[in-house]
């Protein structure tokens, strides 16, 4: 059995995928009324997605007392080499630690296209881990040496090499310093990634920074405050990282900052149109995200074939509207109770407590803002409502 903490933007997606593949997975939350220790309670495998070094060991020094020996952590949240330490340190000699930080960021955490940087015995958790996408095992990362002779502190080599790759290949180099091979730049040059020198930096180093890691810093942690004492982070780069800020892509992820230096327009509305829901006409998105707000287009009563779902029946058609929304949602690291505002269109107020009934069962607690409003027809005959949503998504 595996265990995953974690349901944020990437634990979701992360989570799915191995239920997918036939893995038998509990996933935990903070909040959801069951600690820690039961969630991890008989697991083989505990994977650990969450925000930062700090949550990560609240989270596992609560679910020491589930943890069996033979278990292995696997931590995915990257928090950097010297966290890593202080959770072998804080774990059972008998439970295994593997660090797995990721690339990519939630579309790739969807389509089980990350890849996974493992450090540690990976030979209990490799099958597993090629669920999420590529694994390239580094060894035993988390025993290498935190500094190299010569080379930058490993908390500025993160932000630093993207950004100096934002400006210049030659400049992504200089900000990395000696540590860096510059065979290993020209590698991941060759696979087309933009942020190659960010990717070189935590290959060389054994510290990674994932796409999904904002420009405020790391997941929710500033990228500044993780660097060691004495360290200080190259000017050019923390020099980008300030103006990426000020251009308002504070909460974007790291590889913001290449399309911001690099003059590439930075789009402020992203679609996102899921291939786990029926398909668009093309001519509208199910959702634009933009910064920390998603707005969900109206969504009716159809299946994959653009048939209606549920023909003269309020509640079919209400279940099927409140399950697409849930995958929209999740995608997204999000939950119902995120949602802002709801609004619905009805063709017969008459019907609204079959419609109240299905929704209650997933807007449960406070409910957000609402409008209801009763249409004369909706855009094509049999659909008896359309729901559309402004969420407020996790940071």
């Amino acid at each position: 059995m595996i265990a995953f903490l974690g349901q944020g933007r990437m634990g979701v997606p992360m989570a799915r995928r191995l239920t997918r593949a036939g893995h038998k997975v509990t996933t935990w939350r903070r909040g959801s009324g069951v600690s820690a220790a039961e969630a991890v309670d008989g697991a083989d495998l505990v994977v650990t997605m969450l925000s930062d070094p700090a949550a990560v060991r609240e989270v596992l020094t609560a679910a020491l007392p589930g943890l069996r020996p033979g278990t292995t952590v696997v931590e995915m949240s990257t928090i950097g080499p010297e966290a890593v330490r202080e959770l072998r340190a804080l774990l059972p000699a008998e439970v295994g630690l593997v660090d797995a930080p990721v690339l990519g960021s939630v579309g790739p955490a969807a389509d089980g296209t990350l890849t996974v940087l493992a450090g540690g015995d990976v030979s209990g958790c490799r099958e597993v881990l090629s669920v999420f996408g590529s694994v390239r095992e580094l060894g035993a990362g988390q025993e290498r040496p935190i500094r190299r002779q010569g080379g930058p502190a490993p908390g500025s080599v993160i932000a630093s090499g993207t950004a100096g790759r934002a400006g210049t290949e030659s400049r992504g180099s200089k900000a990395c310093g000696d540590s860096v091979r510059p065979s290993l730049v020209a590698q991941v040059d060759e696979a087309g990634s933009r942020r190659s020198a960010a990717y070189a930096a935590q290959a060389e180093s054994s510290v990674f920074a994932p796409e999904s890691a904002s420009i405020a810093g790391p997941r929710d942690q500033g990228a500044e405050t993780r660097r060691p004492e004495g360290a200080s982070m190259a000017t050019p780069a923390r020099a980008r990282l300030q103006e990426a800020r000020a251009a308002g892509l504070g909460e974007r992820d790291l590889t913001a900052i290449a399309e911001h230096a690099g003059g590439d327009p930075a789009h402020r509305a992203v679609p996102l149109n899921l291939s786990t829901i029926p398909a668009t006409n093309g001519r509208y998105s199910h959702a634009v995200r933009v910064g920390d707000m998603l707005y969900v287009s109206g969504q009716a009563a159809f299946d994959e074939h653009g048939d209606l779902v549920g023909e003269g029946s309020m509640a079919a058609q209400s279940e099927h509207i409140f399950q697409v929304v849930s995958r929209i949602l999740a995608d997204q690291g999000a939950t119902f109770e995120d949602i802002a505002f709801i609004r619905t269109y009805v063709t017969d107020m008459d019907q609204l407590i079959e419609y109240g009934r299905v929704r209650a069962k997933y807007i449960t607690g406070t409910p957000p803002a609402s409008t209801t409003v009763e249409v004369s027809r909706l855009f094509r005959p049999g659909l008896l409502l359309e729901v559309d949503l402004i969420v407020a998504l996790p940071r």
